[in-house]
């Protein structure tokens, strides 16, 4: 079982920087990959950024591939989700997650393991 809190999310202009973190409890954290997700009301979950339980592989989404940066330290039980050059269209609710399984990493149901989510609101 493994519980994850973010943190990180606030308020920032357009172009600025946001870096939101994903502690997780429990002592296998290293043995999951993790993935960020964000939620507008009324939308669907979209896939963000996925690493897997090393951190040497990464993927993300299109929208936000050269902006953000997904990392993780497995020492300290934590994934990271950095974010540059903001955008207004990146206001959203953002979750981390986690799997030990396989599945495609851009579907949020391949995850078993999820946080209650940070908002981000990106002023234009």
């Amino acid at each position: 079982q493994v519980q994850l809190v973010e943190s990180g999310g606030g308020l920032v202009q357009a172009g600025g920087s946001l870096r939101l973190s994903c502690a997780a409890s429990g002592r296998t954290f290293s043995s999951y990959a993790m993935g960020w997700f964000r939620q507008a009301p009324g939308k669907e979950r979209e896939f963000v950024a996925h690493a897997t339980w090393s951190g040497s592989i990464t993927y993300y989404a299109d929208s936000v591939k050269g902006r953000f940066t997904i990392s993780r330290d497995n020492a300290k039980n934590t994934a990271y989700l950095l974010m540059d050059s903001l955008k207004h269209e990146d206001t959203d609710v953002y979750y981390c997650a986690a799997r030990n399984r396989g599945g495609s990493y851009y579907v949020d149901r391949s995850y078993d393991y999820w946080g209650r989510g940070t908002k981000v609101t990106v002023s234009s």
